[in-house]
């Protein structure tokens, strides 16, 4: 339980439906872990307390689970890998994967627990025919997170359960203005949970005590630009916050590592149709045995494009839409759908 309003009535849900409920809520980091002041309110303490109070008031128990460790080892730590090598990161893929799904679940097993249940707007389904769990969208599409639960395993499925599945935002909002729940007109949080401001470079920094110095802006000829602030600053696609005088709009294309620079280009040499993908995990099927037709993501608010998977190894596809797609990014996911079902997903390389 985050303490937000969509796993308060997932708790609620559950509750009503006859299960045995106990709320959890994942103690990830500290305050000097995200550089905010020692004195302040944490936004984890303040959303503890407002899941207290949820489960106080539903009338179930209610813990505090320490995982701080391993949060700062599979999150904190690639994130900040990630966009030391030139990728785009996304961490709530690796906190599903890592913290929630496997750390939780399996602290939910040693404690018996049958199901692990959260508020994410998706759900799951077992197929008679091929006896594979599958991973839906919710019906809410606006708020659907299949995208970032695409890492979910056979084994894991089978023991989640999503409520919020068929519902939408407004009618979960709704129930808990009924209920009189305490975080019932709670904003949703926006940011990365760990860099409340946004500014991804400043966290680095401090969390690493690292400076990483100025280099050359270029452009794909290798005529310099300018001088950028820090690889760490760019992401592939980036237009605003360059601090350059160009005679057109230039973007991010890529990042030189070994030579500190960041390569500009026009809009129009960021399109590609072409990706490869790693470290895949595969969900309506075992294998792809021959090319497929999905629709795809890039990114999490990205909308479906058609395009054709070919599965090239044990742990390899390789993604080629039908037509060119912008910024495609290194370490981003790419998540693909057969209609409402996730087909499975890797990480770009």
């Amino acid at each position: 339980m985050s303490g937000g309003v969509d796993s308060s009535i997932a708790a609620y849900l559950c509750s009503e439906q006859g299960f045995d409920c106990t709320g959890i809520t994942l103690k990830l980091f500290d305050n000097d872990d995200i550089n905010e002041p020692k004195d302040k309110a944490c936004c984890s303490l303040d959303d503890i307390e407002d899941a207290r109070q949820v489960c106080r008031s539903i009338g179930i128990p209610y813990f505090v689970y320490n995982f701080k460790d391993s949060f700062k080892e599979n999150v904190i730590a690639r994130f900040i890998d990630a966009y030391e090598q030139g990728r785009t990161p996304n961490p709530c893929i690796d906190c599903n994967r890592y913290i929630k799904f496997e750390k939780l679940m399996r602290r939910a097993e040693e404690l018996d627990f049958d199901i692990v249940v959260t508020g994410h707007y998706a759900s799951v389904e077992y197929d008679e025919a091929t006896g594979r769990y599958l991973l839906k969208k919710a019906a809410d599409l606006s708020k659907d997170q299949s995208y970032v639960l695409y890492s979910l395993t056979q084994a894991q499925l089978k023991k989640t359960y999503f409520p919020l599945g068929g519902m939408t935002k407004d009618e979960v909002r709704a129930l808990a203005e009924k209920l009189g729940l305490i975080n019932a007109g709670k904003h949703d949080s926006q940011d990365i949970c760990f860099v409340p401001d946004g500014d991804y470079a400043a966290f680095i920094e401090h969390y690493t005590g690292k400076a990483y110095p100025n280099g050359d802006f270029v452009d794909e000829t290798g005529k310099v630009l300018g001088e950028h602030k820090g690889i760490i600053r760019y992401t592939v696609g980036q237009r605003k916050g360059l601090g350059l005088a160009l005679p057109f709009p230039m973007y991010v294309k890529e990042k030189n590592l070994e030579e500190n620079k960041v390569v500009l280009c026009k809009n129009e040499a960021l399109f590609s149709r072409e990706l490869i993908a790693k470290d895949i995990n595969l969900i309506s099927v075992s294998e792809i045995k021959e090319p497929m037709r999905v629709k795809a993501r890039v990114r999490y608010n990205q909308s479906e494009q058609p395009a054709t998977v070919t599965q090239l190894d044990e742990n390899t596809i390789s993604v080629v839409f039908d037509e060119p797609q912008r910024a495609i990014s290194k370490g981003q996911a790419v998540v693909l759908y057969d209609g409402d079902y996730v087909v499975g997903g890797g990480t770009i390389i």
